[in-house]
């Protein structure tokens, strides 16, 4: 059975460890925040962190996270998260929302790794896509997050 740390919690799961992360974290878990887009792990909906880095959970077998801690965008927000959350805002990156948590994730492990990263890392790194075309809003929140990450103003 596979062992596992969901947004601080252990948790030990009955099911087939060749089951994608995704789909148990919403059918079997009840974290529905992190969204199926494309089955595919193109376009980012289903973004989680793994140990502090951003994977496309759709792809990913439970049993490739088996002993890792897993963290969704129902975990408790962190000063990285609350950076990037308080950005978002600020720079009005919301329409559908619909990409929101994965892209968030996304972030969240880009910054995590990186605290001043330039234009070039965002597009390597945030790979997400938006159907609402934010891209610009997206950069510009990131590097408003990583500034306040760094005690500059945002």
């Amino acid at each position: 059975m596979p062992r596992l740390t969901i947004n601080g919690q252990a948790r030990e799961l009955d099911v087939e460890p060749e089951m994608p992360l995704l789909w148990v974290l919403r059918d079997e878990l009840g974290l529905t925040g992190t969204k199926f887009g494309c089955g595919v792990a193109a376009c980012g909906a289903c973004t989680v962190e793994v140990d502090g880095v951003a994977v496309r959970s759709c792809v990913l077998p439970l049993a490739a996270v088996d002993g890792k801690s897993v963290r969704t965008i129902e975990a408790e927000p962190d000063a990285v998260v609350r950076a990037l959350q308080a950005a978002w805002l600020r720079h009005q990156v919301p329409q559908c929302g619909y990409c929101q948590s994965g892209m968030l994730m996304a972030a969240a492990g880009l910054l995590r790794g990186q605290r001043a990263p330039s234009d070039a890392d965002i597009d390597a790194n945030v790979t997400n896509i938006c159907r609402c075309g934010t891209y610009q809003r997206i950069r510009a929140a990131i590097h408003s997050a990583a500034r306040e990450l760094q005690g500059a103003p945002a």
